[in-house]
Parts: structure tokens; C-alpha cells; sequence
């Protein structure tokens, strides 16, 4: 069946005249036809080709000469017999048949890892407080739990990347993101099986004089033992985005045209730095609803005992999940006319010295057990793919530490709410992570860069954002809290140490389990409305909340109210905030503008049938060395910076202040040290590349646009072998 002339193709060009794709192989009798393999403008090359080499050909009728008879109806099925439809099993209706192109897939793809995005980086790194407070969780704790999803992906990435490299791709992809959906169900159980949260308000025990005893509960403790079931759905999570980001991207790369493959890539992981904006927009919005939903209370957002609706984020991305993977799992093997890209890539993998490297060519290498030590050997001898792995993992640390962090770092810098704070750096990740992310691919497509020129980029990319981390030098003073940054009397505290009692609030018999901050009128923020002395509560709200009168601590001012104080903390007025915005989005946008680029320079670097597992390996080493002690080590360093931790009866809870100029040195430290090690392997790397010699790798995008490149002696069997 010969496909319209000037038809587009599913990746923006055109084949300039009638291809012919009538028969899939000539019987031995038949001399009349001719058999060759296609180029892409429609071509055939004319050489007598041996028995061997045209075991598959496409071929074309001589005039006269009957063409074979198919069936009714399009039917898409390779020369190995493979059928090549989309559907589940034998249902194949025609109208899915629209979707079976690359842009289908990269849809779907999109829409999957997107899902895992809003889920994994986005709700999780912002309810990470709200966790805390509910369950009296640490926040090393809380960082386990975010390891948890790297932990998973370490322990399937071989055997994923090595056997779903050679099998079933989309199945694999499909069954994954089902998998996924599990673990955002499960992570949302907690919230069923506990009882209800009760968060005893200021009104009922904060004010000076009405304060009772609070019984220690012993389920409180318990509490923190969910954490288990946390790690679990992170586990699920961490397992079933495993092949999303190892198949998925191998298998754009298979089903597109060379030069579009960082596009298409870059669109890919664009949607994924999507997912935690809106997860962290989204997951903002929910947080203001009380985790009681049809319950009221009478504390507001502001207060540090409001736990938001964590969960519901949870439970909406597990059942969009579930719904997405019916979809992928419909897809073939490969796509219909994939071959041809096949037949026009160009390889740019390493040089050994050995030419060991030839072994990965061998179209029956990879497809048993016994080639798994083969294949890694050959991947330990790349020096190009091993500081590639290494310059991903020192990425990966300072992206996962400051994902997981990053809200929290801004609610002590700038004395936020948890929901403001999510917010606020959602608005921060949307253009710089997205953007960065999309832009890193248009370059390499743009400038038609080879593997040296894009490890080149990657570095220009690292040295832009370890510039910009030096501002970190500086940071947002504490807003005053008397008893915890000074004393009542306004002096410091010596040697750091609290102390929350002093004679204006003596005989109030405050308990330091009864947390509520509030500022007041002389803002100066106090421990909660009994360390104010405060004597009662106004019927009337100002600006939204809740106001306490009578407050003995609170210096009395010249103001119509004097000693009032108003619930939540107080507002920052930092003069150098939009500084440190505008710096943190340039760090963030060079993070990101290296990601596509350093996985495009992974792609090139190794043979063709070692892509998936490269991935693989490489997630292994980003994730064992970057990923999974990332949310630890920020964790136990922001722990170091707390001023202010939970009274659990005796047992420290979690914190509720940090001290910001030790959060700021501490990040500062933790990002030139990752970002020094980055700038120096992506430096080796560049270094020790050694491209294939230029006459077995013609230039390249001429070749590989317009259809000339060789085909390689080595891949007889990827010759087109598509039937339309």
C-alpha cells in the first residue's frame, strides 16, 4: 500500500515522494523485483545485496507484475510478524489507531509522568510539615520517607532497564504507572485509620488563666509509627516509575527521528518538572482545608497546630493513575514505521580501546541472563557514561534535598504558613524547573549539538548555577520571639537556651506542650497567648483572625489596642527577599537546563542496544549516591538549625523554629560542595570522550535530516522492516 505523496510525518516532515512498502519479502523465484532499503526521502539504494542481508527487505514490483492481496482494513504488523496495532489483545478498534504514533505516546507518557511528578515531588514534599505535625514525626524521618522512592527505584532499575530494554516496553510502562496508583492510594490510608485530629486551641487552653492540664496520650506516640505505611507507598511510587524514566525515554528515542528525540525528551521531562509545580500549587490549596473536612474548628491556617487535607491529593492521583495506565498498556512493541529512524541513526557511542564496544552490536546481545556482567562491564568501561552518572548524582542530591526542603526553607526564611510557603515555591518551580527543562532540549536541537558539544553545555550550565548558590550568604534575620531569640526584656538569650517564663506572665502557668504562636502589637512574636498574658479573647477578627487583649508581655504602644496581639506569626519584612528569590530561581533554572542535555550525552555515549540499561544503571548511581541521601543529609542538617522543638510529654516532637542564618550556611555549604563535584566530572567527562572516527560517523545532521547516512554493516537487522 503506498503511503501519499508530501504526507507529513508524525515528527513535522515530509517524505518527498511516494514510498512503496507493497511486500515484505521476495519469493526465491521472484527476479523481477528489486530489493533494497528504504531512505527516507523515498529511495531505494540499488545494490545487489547478499542472501544474508536481504532475509526482510522491503521491495518494490516490477510493472505488471501483480501485487500481493491483503485483507480489509490497516493492519500493522512487522516483517518479524510482530503486530504492531494499538489495543488490548485481539480488540483493536480503528479509532485507537489514531493514537498509535509517537505524539500519542508522548501524551500519554507526559500525562503518566506528570502524575508521578505532582505525586512524588510535588504533594509529598509539600505536606511534609503537615506529616510532621500530625504524626510527630523528625525530620529525618520525614526525609526517609522521601529515600523511600529512591530506595525502590535502586532495587528494580536492573531488572528493569535490563529485561524491559528487551521485551515489552509499553507493558512495562503501563503495569508501572498502575503500580504507582497503588502506592498514592495507600499513602493517603493513614488519614482513614487514625482518629480524628485534635488540635486543642488557643481559646480552650492558650490564654493566661485558662489553661488545663493536658493529659499525654499514649496513642500520640504511636502516631509516628504510620511512617512505615509512608515508606511503603513510597516504595510503590519508587516502583512503579521505574520504567517511566528508563523505557519511557528509550522508547521515544526508538520511535522518533534522531534530531527530534532531545525535543520530544525534553517535552517528556518538561511535564515532569510540571507535576511537583502543580503539586505544589495544588497540593498549597489543600493544605487550607482542615484535615477534618466538615468539621469546625476555631484555628486558622496560620496556627502551627493546623494540619491541611494532605490526603486528598493522594487519593486523586491514584485513581488518575490507575486510569492512565489502561492506555499505555495498549501500545505494540514499537510503532509503525519506526524502523526507518532506526536505519538513520548515526552512532556516537564511546571509543574503547579495546573495541569491546562492538559486542553491544550484536543483535542477539542482551536478550539472556548471561550477557547481565557483559553489559555492565561495558558500561564500567565508559569513562564518558561513568562521571556522566557521577555529575547526575551530585545534581540529583541538591535537587531532591531542596525539593523535599525548599517549602520549609522558605516558611522559616520569610515567616510563612505551610500552605504560603508551598505556594510560594511552586510559583518558583513552574517557570525555572519547566522552563529550564524544555530550553536544555531546544538547545540541542537548535545548535544540532554531538555528544562533546553537549557535554560542554552541561557544563557551562553547572559553573552558571555555582555562581549563583553563593547567595546563600546571605538571609532573612528571625522575626523576634520572646523566650526563644530573646528575652522578654528584649536582651539575647544566653547561650541560646529558652526560657519562656518571666513575671509579666508567672502567674499564668503556661504549659510549653500548647504551641499557638502570635504576634503582638509590638511585633514581637510570643510562644502562644498564655506566654503573652494575655487575659481573654476578642469576639471581633482582624484581617481574618484571631485577636487576644490584655496581653501583659506586650509592650503597650501608642496604637488604638495597646497589648493586643493577633493569632499566627508575625510578617516578615525582609528588605532581602527579592534577592534571594531571584537568585534561588537562577540556581533552579541552570539545575534543570542540564537535565535534558546530560541525558541526551547518556543516550549518545553508549551502543544503541545498551540505551535502557545505560538509563538504568545511571538512575542506580544518581539515586544510591544523590537521591536517597539527599532528604536525609538536608534533613538531619536542618534539624541542626532548630531553635524551637515539640514537647511531647518529655520526647522531642518536631520542630517549630529554625534559625535562619544556620539553615542559610548550611545549604550554602551543601550546594558548593555538590556543585565543585558536578563542575568536575562533567570536566572528565568531556575530557576522556573519544567519538567514533569521522568516517563511521558521517556528520550527522545533514546525513541523518536528508536520509544519506550509511547504513552500518553491523545492524542487519535494522533494516525497515515495517509493512503498511
Amino acid at each position: 500500500m503506498a503511503m501519499p505523496q508530501n504526507s507529513t510525518g508524525e515528527n513535522g516532515f515530509c517524505f518527498a515522494q511516494t514510498l512503496d512498502f507493497s511486500c515484505l519479502s521476495p519469493p526465491p523465484s521472484d527476479a523481477g523485483r528489486t530489493c533494497g532499503t528504504p531512505l527516507s526521502n523515498g529511495t531505494a539504494s540499488s545494490s545487489v545485496p547478499s542472501p544474508s542481508d536481504c532475509a526482510k527487505p522491503l521491495c518494490s514490483t516490477t510493472p505488471g507484475e501483480e501485487e500481493p492481496q491483503f485483507s480489509e482494513g490497516i493492519k500493522y504488523v512487522s516483517a518479524e510478524g510482530e503486530e504492531l496495532a494499538c489495543g488490548w489483545g485481539g480488540f483493536t478498534p480503528g479509532c485507537l489507531q489514531l493514537f498509535n504514533t509517537s505524539k500519542g505516546v508522548l501524551f500519554f507518557l507526559c500525562v503518566a509522568s506528570f502524575l508521578q511528578g505532582m505525586t512524588v515531588n510535588g504533594f509529598i514534599n509539600t505536606v511534609i510539615t503537615s506529616i510532621e505535625r500530625r504524626f510527630d514525626l523528625r525530620s529525618y524521618q520525614s526525609g526517609l520517607i522521601a529515600s523511600s522512592y529512591d530506595i525502590a527505584a535502586c532495587v528494580c532499575l536492573t531488572f528493569v532497564s535490563y529485561f524491559g530494554g528487551n521485551g515489552h516496553k509499553p507493558r512495562w510502562l503501563g503495569w508501572g504507572v498502575l503500580v504507582m496508583g497503588l502506592g498514592s492510594l495507600l499513602f493517603a490510608l493513614p488519614h482513614f485509620t487514625t482518629g480524628r485530629y485534635e488540635a486543642r486551641s488557643a481559646a480552650e487552653v492558650g490564654v493566661c488563666g485558662g489553661n488545663q492540664s493536658l493529659p499525654c496520650a499514649q496513642a500520640a506516640s504511636s502516631l509516628s509509627s504510620y511512617r512505615f505505611v509512608f515508606m511503603l507507598g513510597q516504595f510503590l511510587h519508587g516502583m512503579g516509575a521505574t520504567p517511566l524514566y528508563t523505557l519511557g525515554v528509550t522508547y521515544l528515542d526508538e520511535n522518533v527521528k534522531t534530531n527530534y528525540s532531545p525535543v520530544y525528551i525534553a517535552v517528556f521531562y518538561t511535564a515532569a518538572i510540571l507535576g511537583p509545580a502543580a503539586g505544589y500549587l495544588v497540593g498549597g490549596m489543600f493544605l487550607n482545608i482542615y484535615t477534618e473536612i466538615g468539621r469546625e474548628i476555631d484555628i486558622a491556617p496560620e496556627n502551627t497546630l493546623w494540619v491541611g487535607a494532605w490526603w486528598i491529593g493522594f487519593l486523586g492521583a491514584g485513581a488518575a493513575s490507575l486510569l492512565i495506565s489502561i492506555p499505555i498498556l495498549g501500545y505494540p512493541q514499537r510503532l509503525p514505521g519506526s524502523q526507518r529512524y532506526i536505519v538513520m541513526r548515526v552512532s556516537e557511542a564511546h571509543q574503547l580501546k579495546d573495541g569491546s564496544h562492538k559486542k553491544a552490536s550484536d543483535p542477539d546481545f542482551g536478550k539472556t541472563v548471561k550477557d547481565l556482567p557483559r553489559s555492565v562491564l561495558l558500561l564500567l568501561k565508559n569513562p564518558t557514561f561513568i562521571f556522566l552518572c557521577l555529575a547526575g548524582a551530585t545534581e540529583a542530591t541538591l535537587i531532591a534535598g531542596m525539593s523535599t526542603f525548599g517549602p520549609k526553607f522558605l516558611e522559616s526564611q520569610f515567616s510563612l504558613s505551610a500552605s504560603e510557603a508551598a505556594t510560594f515555591f511552586g510559583y518558583l518551580v513552574v517557570p525555572a524547573g519547566g522552563g529550564g527543562t524544555f530550553l536544555g532540549g531546544f538547545l540541542v536541537n537548535k545548535f544540532k549539538l554531538r555528544c562533546s558539544g553537549i557535554i560542554k553545555l552541561c557544563l557551562l550550565c553547572t559553573v552558571s548555577s555555582l555562581l549563583a548558590i553563593f547567595i546563600f550568604f546571605i538571609h532573612c534575620p528571625n522575626m523576634p520571639m520572646a523566650g526563644v531569640t530573646q528575652m522578654y526584656e528584649g536582651s539575647a538569650l544566653p547561650g541560646g537556651h529558652l526560657n519562656l517564663t518571666a513575671a509579666c506572665n508567672a502567674e499564668c502557668h503556661c504549659l510549653q506542650e500548647t504551641y499557638s504562636p502570635v504576634c503582638g502589637s509590638d511585633d514581637i512574636m510570643y510562644y502562644s497567648p498564655c506566654h503573652a498574658g494575655c487575659k481573654r479573647v476578642s469576639k471581633n477578627l482582624r484581617n481574618g483572625k484571631k485577636v487576644y487583649q490584655e496581653c501583659s508581655c506586650v509592650e503597650k504602644t501608642l496604637l488604638p489596642s495597646p497589648g493586643d496581639a493577633e493569632a499566627g506569626k508575625c510578617t516578615s519584612s525582609c528588605a532581602k527577599r527579592p534577592l534571594l528569590l531571584f537568585f534561588m530561581f537562577v540556581v533552579i533554572l541552570f539545575t534543570f537546563l542540564s537535565s535534558i542535555p546530560a541525558l541526551t550525552a547518556t543516550l549518545r555515549c553508549v551502543s544503541d542496544r545498551q540505551r535502557s540499561f545505560a538509563l538504568g544503571i545511571q538512575w542506580i548511581v544518581v539515586r544510591t549516591l544523590g537521591g536517597i541521601p539527599g532528604p536525609i543529609a538536608f534533613g538531619s542538617m536542618i534539624d541542626k538549625s532548630c531553635l524551637l522543638w515539640q514537647d511531647q510529654c518529655g520526647e522531642q516532637g518536631s520542630c517549630y523554629v529554625y534559625q535562619n542564618s544556620a539553615m542559610s550556611r548550611y545549604t550554602l555549604i551543601a550546594g558548593l560542595v555538590y556543585k565543585v563535584l558536578g563542575t568536575t566530572f562533567f570536566i572528565v567527562a568531556c575530557l576522556l570522550y573519544k567519538p567514533p572516527p569521522t568516517e563511521s560517523a558521517p556528520g550527522s545532521s545533514g546525513a541523518s535530516e536528508n536520509g544519506n547516512c550509511d547504513l552500518q554493516e553491523h545492524k542487519p537487522s535494522l533494516s525497515a522492516e515495517e509493512h503498511i
